[in-house]
């Protein structure tokens, strides 16, 4: 998943609802028959929502290598370019 595996674990505290935890303790014992991978289970669950979400994509689209650049002058007089070219249509 391009960055998202040269990121280190953190540890963090997490204060879920009884239904929450009781899904993912479920979803543990169903994946890995433990439940001591409920952190992988909420990983993936978190993954998921974030790429459903577009913003996973944003993500590696800001930390990928640019090819060109541009200035923000540049981009405003394309922008303005672009607009005018609709209206004439």
């Amino acid at each position: 998943m391009g960055f998202v595996s040269d990121i280190m674990s953190k540890r963090t505290a997490v204060i879920l609802d009884d239904d929450v935890f009781e899904i993912l303790v479920q979803e543990s014992l169903r994946r890995f028959g433990n439940t001591r991978s409920i952190s992988k289970v909420l990983n993936d669950l978190i993954r998921e929502a974030i790429r459903l979400r577009g913003l996973l994509k944003i993500l590696e689209l800001t930390r990928k290598k640019k090819y060109a650049s541009i200035s923000e002058e540049e981009f405003e007089e394309f922008r303005r370019d672009l607009s005018k070219s609709f209206e004439d249509m």
